[in-house]
C-alpha cells in the first residue's frame, strides 16, 4: 500500500518546474533575493545563479548584484516566478562603483536619506 497518490508525486517535485527559470526568493530576514535557480535538494536548500539582492525603501530600489549563492532551506519563506521588465511601482536607483573602482552602494543610501527626509520617516 502506498501513502503517496499521483498528485502527492507532483508536489513533491514542486521545485523542479522552477529550474532554470528566474526566481524571487522571499527569506526570514526580510530580504528578497531574486537569481535563476540551478539546483535544489529534499530542505528547499537552493543554488541561485546571477543572484541580486533588492533592497525597497519607499518607493525607490536597488539590485545588490551577488553572483553565485546558496540558500539555506530553512530561512526560505516564499518562491515564485520573477516578471520580467522593470516596476511599475518603484523607481530604481543605481548600484555602482565609486572611484578607485570598487563596488559601493553610497547611491542607494543616499536615496534612503532622501526619501526619509522628504517623507519625515525618523
Amino acid at each position: 500500500m502506498s501513502w503517496a497518490g499521483s498528485e502527492d508525486i507532483y508536489l513533491s517535485t514542486s521545485l523542479a518546474s522552477y529550474l532554470d527559470k528566474k526566481l524571487l526568493i522571499l527569506l526570514r530576514d526580510g530580504r528578497k533575493l531574486m537569481g535563476t535557480l540551478r539546483s535544489f535538494d529534499q530542505f528547499a536548500n537552493a543554488v541561485l545563479e546571477g543572484a541580486c539582492e533588492r533592497v525597497i525603501v519607499g518607493d525607490l530600489y536597488c539590485d545588490i548584484p551577488l553572483g553565485l549563492y546558496v540558500i539555506r532551506g530553512e530561512n526560505v519563506v516564499l518562491i515564485g516566478l520573477r516578471e520580467g521588465g522593470t516596476s511599475p511601482t518603484y523607481n530604481s536607483c543605481s548600484y555602482g562603483r565609486n572611484q578607485e573602482g570598487t563596488k559601493s552602494r553610497k547611491g542607494c543610501f543616499r536615496t534612503e536619506r532622501d526619501y526619509e527626509k522628504k517623507n519625515g520617516v525618523p
